[in-house]
């Protein structure tokens, strides 16, 4: 046979109503801030976590992020030097899209040409390859809205191509 209850814990959830459910006994967040129970027990003021503060990016390849600093101490003026920023717009559903731009990128920051490198910035049109200057000064190549099999972008012979990339790029430095 089972053990008997105590009474004094079946009179309590009793006492507020007349269900006594094995639920009734539970302490809850709200209900322990209104009863003299919240007095013993600490509550968490807020779940969410600290902030953060953003970590500044990181751009890797020959001569990016470079910071030059005149004079010293707490008015120090900073000033970022010149780069040219090209868009690597490229579709995400097909991996061919992806292996051709990582070999412009590749090829581009490897060139002695000071290029910073950007793969999709912004969500990519769909059957799209485009590489251009961020400012959209000039576009090099534009292929949008591609069909399967993608005919267009796999007969682009891509070592020509870096090569325009690379003398357009050094003509207008």
């Amino acid at each position: 046979m089972a053990p008997k209850r105590k009474a004094e814990k079946a009179a309590e959830p009793a006492a507020k109503s007349g269900r006594v459910t094995r639920s009734a006994t539970r302490l809850t967040r709200s209900g322990a801030k209104s009863s003299s129970v919240a007095n013993f027990i600490e509550l968490p003021n807020s779940t969410r976590k600290s902030p953060v503060k953003p970590k500044k990016a990181e751009v890797k390849g020959k001569g990016k992020g470079k910071v030059k600093e005149e004079g010293e101490g707490s008015g120090a003026v900073k000033e970022e030097t010149a780069q040219t920023v090209v868009v690597i717009e490229h579709c995400t559903q097909c991996k061919s899209f992806k292996t051709r731009a990582s070999q412009v990128k590749e090829a581009l920051e490897s060139s002695e040409s000071d290029v910073v490198v950007k793969l999709n910035p912004d969500k990519p049109r769909r059957g799209c390859f485009e590489i251009r200057l961020e400012d959209g000064d000039k576009t090099f190549i534009s292929l949008l809205d591609m069909k399967r099999p993608f005919k267009p972008m796999k007969d682009l012979d891509m070592g020509k191509v870096i090569s325009d990339i690379i003398d357009d790029l050094s003509n207008a430095s």
